[in-house]
């Protein structure tokens, strides 16, 4: 009997350490995940600021265009 209780409590600390490994493993991946949704979203946005101040640009040359005339 006590053989059974010994070998029952080191294969749930056996367990559990493999659920913890599980565990950072997977926030490690879910970290990571993050972080490049980030950076795509910093690439978006630096996009659009220069989308929009071509635009501007555009369109003050537009202006600038048909005041002259």
């Amino acid at each position: 009997m006590a053989i059974m209780k010994a070998a029952g409590i080191g294969g749930s600390i056996i367990a559990l350490i493999a659920l913890l490994i599980v565990l950072v493993k997977s926030l490690i991946a879910f970290v990571g995940f993050i972080t490049g949704a980030i950076k795509i979203l910093i690439i978006v946005a630096f996009v659009a600021v220069i989308v929009v101040v071509g635009y501007l640009v555009f369109k003050g040359l537009a202006e600038r265009k048909r005041a002259g005339d």
